[in-house]
């Protein structure tokens, strides 16, 4: 699944993180100011408040292109060098690619929260009775906000193109690596099924997971500052009173409950997808042998088949349902949670300073921040069919590799036998 389409795939993984923890560290313990030394002008604090499309020239942005751009010219002429790989302009340079263009994406919208402070506190301005405010006023910000949601949709299209092309040539990558060692893999059950379907739904799956998840990480990078800045106008919190960056410490708090409880209640669900797939190809495969051979796909045989694809549902269906039931409860008090936090501070909003363009920033830095820590609670059901996916795919690593099959596979050569003299699999109702 990997190393098709990745150089080395568990060195290079390490070397991903390791590359980015020093390059992180290096920018946010001054390597941000560098860019003066190029001539792009003085990186300060107030570049991140800015209000309009111009945030994304100022001296902090340009310097961060350049710097990226290096940071990658470096890592990528390591790896083409030390271990060259047929996939690897797509790999390692459009993965590089596709992480600024979606750490773009959460940039734009750090700088829609910045226009929601003196959006909203415009209009705030606006119910007071002697309000000076003018609706030249409002079209100008209004004009602000149409400048970054047409350079957001620009964005968004072009880096989902960019994603579909890069996802394809991952299944590109998988399906020819397989096809080439075909003769170790044709007896592993289903192997036909694993190769086209199975490989079209790791990629299509990958491909939402991976943007989320990828997503979820540069969100947290750009509205983690900022959610800790905020929470200095939050005086407060209910039950447990005055604590340090009260906000920040809550949305991780909460989120890690939320995360903790549905690996809990849905630990069963991965392990019954993947008999579930079985299952079905059991049935599926003697249809399709029935179409050529009389024998075959008999009402008794066929009945058997298909009451255990029955009974695997049922089962499914039963576990599905007190996890919607704890994944509901969580997301709707998770839709209430921050105006919770907030009530104190609202409370006391004209002692502290908290106005109502302030409130907008938090909500949306709460939720931004909160989503993403989230993540797999909001993607959990299709993680699990992600990982019945990777199961039904590592038989096949474990065949290349002349390893010993996984249990569930092991268990399916008992019942069947391995393959016949012809290489075509015996296929009967006991799965």
């Amino acid at each position: 699944m990997f190393q098709s389409f990745f150089p080395k795939p568990k060195l290079f993984f390490v070397s991903v993180v390791l590359w980015t923890a020093v390059i992180m560290t290096l920018w946010y313990f001054g390597a941000h100011d560098w860019g003066r030394y190029l001539g792009l002008g003085v990186a300060t604090p107030e570049d991140n408040q800015i209000v309009g499309i111009h945030y994304f020239w100022s001296p902090t942005f340009l310097w961060l292109y350049v710097y990226y751009a290096i940071a990658v010219a470096i890592f990528a002429a390591f790896w083409f060098k030390w271990s060259p790989h047929p996939w690897q302009m797509w790999s390692i340079v459009g993965s590089s690619v596709i992480l600024f263009a979606t750490y773009f994406g959460v940039q734009i919208s750090v700088a829609l929260n910045n226009w929601r402070r003196p959006f909203f506190d415009l209009v705030q301005a606006a119910f007071t009775e002697d309000a000076t405010t003018s609706a030249a006023d409002f079209y100008n910000l209004i004009w602000v906000f149409a400048s970054i949601a047409f350079m957001a949709i620009f964005v968004f299209v072009a880096t989902r193109f960019l994603i579909s092309h890069w996802i394809f040539r991952w299944r590109t990558a998988m399906n020819d690596y397989y096809m080439a060692r075909w003769k170790q893999l044709r007896h592993i059950e289903g192997a036909s099924q694993r190769v086209q379907e199975d490989t079209m739904r790791f990629a299509g799956i990958m491909e939402g997971l991976g943007v989320s998840m990828i997503d979820s990480v540069m969100t947290l990078i750009a509205f983690l500052p900022l959610l800790w800045s905020l929470s200095g106008y939050v005086t407060e919190l209910p039950i447990v009173g005055a604590i340090p960056a009260p906000l920040f410490t809550a949305a991780i708090l909460w989120s890690l409950f939320g995360t903790a409880l549905l690996a809990v209640v849905g630990i069963k669900l991965p392990g019954l997808e993947f008999r579930n797939q079985r299952v079905e190809a059991a049935y599926r495969k003697e249809l399709v042998y029935g179409e050529d051979d009389f024998e075959r796909a008999q009402p008794m045989t066929v009945k058997e088949l298909f009451g255990h694809v029955r009974r695997n549902y049922f089962r499914l269906y039963f576990h599905y349902m007190y996890f919607n039931v704890f994944r509901s409860l969580y997301l709707q008090a998770d839709n209430i949670f921050v105006y919770v936090l907030l009530i104190p501070t609202i409370v006391a909003a004209g002692a502290v300073g908290f106005t109502y363009g302030i409130m907008q920033q938090v909500l949306t830095a709460f939720g931004q921040v909160s989503n993403s820590f989230q993540y797999l609670v909001n993607s959990w059901t299709t993680i699990v069919e992600l990982l019945s996916i990777y199961k039904r795919l590592k038989a096949f690593e474990s065949a290349i590799a002349g390893e010993e099959l996984p249990d569930i596979d092991k268990e399916w050569l008992e019942i069947h036998g391995a393959p016949d003299g012809d290489g075509v699999e015996p296929v009967g109702p006991g799965v």
